[in-house]
């Protein structure tokens, strides 16, 4: 099996932005980010997908974390593009449903080709911590313009802000991880009657 693996770094005037993933890795993470709850929400990724993610980011975190937020974003999505390669192979789809004591949220996802995101997420207060809840949607936006994939957010219920963003993202980890999954009935097929995503 070929390596499923890139390193994708972004270099702007506002952020500079290293990210290494391995598709069929173990869930090794390891961050330096400045973006302490960010970091927490992407080894929910790691280990619930089962992918290896290391992310490097020096941005313009003195001003706030958005330009930050939204470049990791899109660095991610660019190295699973890149990873992922033809699509050939792969289950295309995934998705999930988490809970977290009294939230419970699910996400689906698909590698499409073509970039929709459908966040439907109320976090019940404008702040975690330090962390502003508005930029998860922009980590997700910028996932889902460069990875080019139909992803679709929905919390069905919660109260806990931090409970809800936990299993927002615990469930894009395992909906990840279902969608890149090899499909040994398929392994030589593009995944759509197009022939090509």
């Amino acid at each position: 099996m070929t390596e499923r693996t890139a390193t994708i770094t972004r270099d702007t005037l506002e952020t500079q932005i290293t990210v290494e993933i391995n598709l069929d890795g173990s869930g090794k993470a390891r961050f330096k980010t400045d973006v302490p709850f960010l970091e927490h929400m992407m080894q929910q990724i790691a280990l619930h997908g089962m992918i290896d993610i290391e992310v490097e980011a020096n941005g313009d975190i003195q001003i706030d974390d958005h330009h930050t937020v939204e470049d990791i974003g899109i660095t991610l999505g660019q190295a699973f593009t890149k990873a992922i390669g033809n699509k050939k192979g792969i289950r295309r789809y995934g998705h999930a449903y988490v809970p977290l004591d009294e939230a419970l949220s699910r996400v689906v996802i698909d590698f499409s080709g073509r970039p929709y995101l459908h966040d439907n997420v109320d976090y019940k207060r404008a702040k975690i911590g330090a962390f502003d809840t508005d930029l998860f949607h922009e980590f997700f936006q910028g996932f889902t313009n460069h990875a080019l994939v139909s992803l679709h957010l929905d919390n069905i219920r919660g109260r806990n802000a931090h409970h809800i963003a936990e299993t927002i993202f615990k469930a894009f980890g395992r909906a990840l991880r279902m969608a890149v999954a090899h499909d040994e009935r398929a392994a030589d097929a593009i995944p759509s009657t197009k022939g090509s995503l």
